[in-house]
Order: C-alpha cells, then sequence, then structure tokens
C-alpha cells in the first residue's frame, strides 16, 4: 500500500513494487501478518511528529520469517510494513515463541512496548499508585491496564468511549471507568470525574494520549509529585501549553514520549520485548484482538479506528 499525496484514508493505493533490498545489518522477511496503529492515520497526513517524504510504504511493525525460511520474528521498521516483504534490521527483531500467534506479537511489539516504558521509564510507577489511563480500549490502553495492575498499581481508572468499552477496560483490571465525553465541553468537569473515581483524591499517573480538554483535565487532576506521560495526538487539537510556575507550584510533571527514542537505543526494546513476549506466552498478560482486516482494505482500518470503532489490536493480512 503506497502513498503518493496525502491526506486520509483514501490515498493508499495497492501497487506492485520490486522486492526491497537488504542493507547492510539487514534481512528480507516475507509478511505473514502486519500491525495497524493509530499513529499510522498521522502518517497518511503527514501531521505526526517525524515529516514524511513522498512516495512512501506505511507501516511500523510486522510478522514473519526470513525469505527462504527460518524463524519467526516479530519486528519494528522506519515504514513499509504494509506490504508483501520487508527489509528489516536484525536489531529491531524478536523471536516469536511457540503458542503466541502473530496477532499477540503485533499487540506488543510497539504498543505493548509503549506501555511497558510509559509506567516503567517515563511515570516510574510505585506501588499503591493510582493510574489513569486514556482510551482505555485502545492498543496501547488495553496492555497498560494489565500492566499496571501487574505492577501493583493501588487504583486504575481507565476512560473510554462507549459502555462496552468501558465494560471492557474492567474486564481487563480497571477499578474504576470514565466517559472522556465530560471533557468535550469542560476540563474541569473531566477532572473532577477522575477525582471521584480514585475516590474523592487526586492522581498520581494519566497516561494521555488525545489532548486538548482531556489533556487539560487530566493535568488538572494530578496530585502533588503527580506524572502526566503524553504520548500521542489522537484529538488533533492545538498542543497544548504547559506553565512553568503552574507545575512549580503543584509540584507536578509533564512528561512527553515517543518509542522511536527507544528503538535507536535496541537494549531498551529489548528489556520491553523480553518481558512481554514472556507474559503472553505463559498467559499473564492478554491482548486484545481487534480485528484481521486483508492488506487492500486498509482503507477501512484506519477509518474504523478514526471513527472509534475498533478496541485492541488491528491486523492486515498480506495473503487477501
Amino acid at each position: 500500500m503506497q502513498i503518493t499525496r496525502f491526506g486520509g484514508p483514501e490515498v493508499m493505493d495497492v501497487v506492485d513494487l520490486p522486492d526491497p533490498v537488504p542493507t547492510e545489518g539487514q534481512t528480507l522477511f516475507d509478511i505473514s501478518s502486519a500491525g495497524v496503529n493509530f499513529a499510522d492515520t498521522h502518517q497518511t497526513e503527514d501531521s505526526y511528529l517525524a515529516k514524511q517524504e513522498l512516495p512512501l510504504i506505511p507501516g511500523a511493525e510486522f510478522v514473519g520469517t526470513p525469505a527462504g525460511g527460518g524463524q519467526r520474528v516479530v519486528g519494528l521498521l522506519p515504514g513499509g510494513g504494509y506490504a508483501e516483504k520487508v527489509a528489516a534490521h536484525s536489531r529491531l527483531t524478536w523471536p516469536v515463541p511457540d503458542g503466541v500467534t502473530d496477532e499477540q506479537a503485533l499487540a506488543v511489539v510497539l504498543q505493548g512496548a509503549t506501555a511497558w516504558h510509559l509506567l516503567r521509564t517515563s511515570a516510574h510507577l510505585a506501588e499503591g499508585e493510582s493510574v489513569v489511563v486514556i482510551a482505555g480500549a485502545g492498543g496501547v490502553g488495553t496492555l497498560a491496564i494489565q500492566l499496571a495492575k501487574r505492577w501493583g498499581a493501588g487504583r486504575v481508572i481507565a476512560t473510554a468511549s462507549s459502555p462496552e468499552k468501558r465494560a471492557l477496560a474492567e474486564e481487563l483490571g480497571a477499578d474504576a471507568t470514565v466517559d472522556p465525553a465530560l471533557a468535550d465541553d469542560d476540563p474541569k468537569a473531566f477532572a473532577a470525574a477522575l477525582r471521584e473515581a480514585n475516590g474523592g483524591k487526586r492522581v498520581d499517573i494519566v497516561l494521555e494520549m488525545t489532548g486538548g480538554n482531556v489533556f487539560d483535565g487530566s493535568l488538572s487532576a494530578l496530585a502533588p509529585f503527580g506524572r502526566l506521560v503524553a504520548y500521542g495526538m489522537a484529538g488533533r487539537e492545538a498542543p497544548a501549553t504547559v506553565a512553568v510556575p503552574a507545575l512549580m507550584g503543584t509540584s507536578r510533571a509533564v512528561i512527553g514520549f515517543w518509542l522511536a527514542h527507544c528503538m535507536t537505543r535496541p537494549e531498551m526494546m529489548d528489556a520491553a520485548m523480553t518481558d512481554l513476549l514472556s507474559m503472553v506466552a505463559d498467559g499473564t498478560l492478554t491482548p486484545v484482538a481487534g480485528g484481521r482486516y486483508p492488506l487492500t482494505a486498509v482503507r477501512e482500518a484506519h477509518q474504523d479506528l478514526l471513527a472509534r470503532r475498533t478496541t485492541g489490536k488491528l491486523v492486515l493480512d498480506p495473503t487477501r
């Protein structure tokens, strides 16, 4: 699937291209499944953190085997995953244990590693702290809820936009859920709802990927020494402005996170992936499957993401 112009899902077109040629340190892989992420919808618009150059093939993750046969791996890419074949660097691929499906491996390689580092590296979750997971039914959120509970969070609060999604978040371990629509008109109402869900207390950690009023309300709900980790811009609203005196006066922190920086330090990815794949293999972490689409139906996958019709991990099948 190639993009030759920027825009919405309609800019992705099926094309026939030569096989990619591996460079030093790379291997050519036959892709069995490719992952879809919300950030991919920004890539088609050229509205994300890294500027895009045309033409491009979207897709940052895959499961596949070396051309000619070999060990199934899950890998991360700078792009090119929406395809039948890809050249990937060996330092950013990891063997998939037997019993772990393509969908499960794809769920943890980008979204799971993000959830892992949000809690471990950025927020430094301590036992007993309260954690708010914005978009708790999404790919990162469904895993962050489970990891926060596993690592000793005192109370996990998730936001989700429908009763069905809120029920899913609670099934995964959330102690309470909040409708993010409360932030549409008044971030103060959203902050109040988060505090109410935390037993009337301010919260310690918020994992935030929407922006706008959700960001403002989340920041307002933080306790002293609380941390808000911003890792997305799903609301496509104007960037938030944070006043330094306000942070000082409340002893709160705002932290940014982008997994791309972990990809430049492979040991950080190794730590997360070793832990995550092990937990999936032994059944202590349950990725949520969000749907498998033919590669040729990738526009539909993006439309479903943008319309908030999905939960969990979306996957593309390049054989269809």
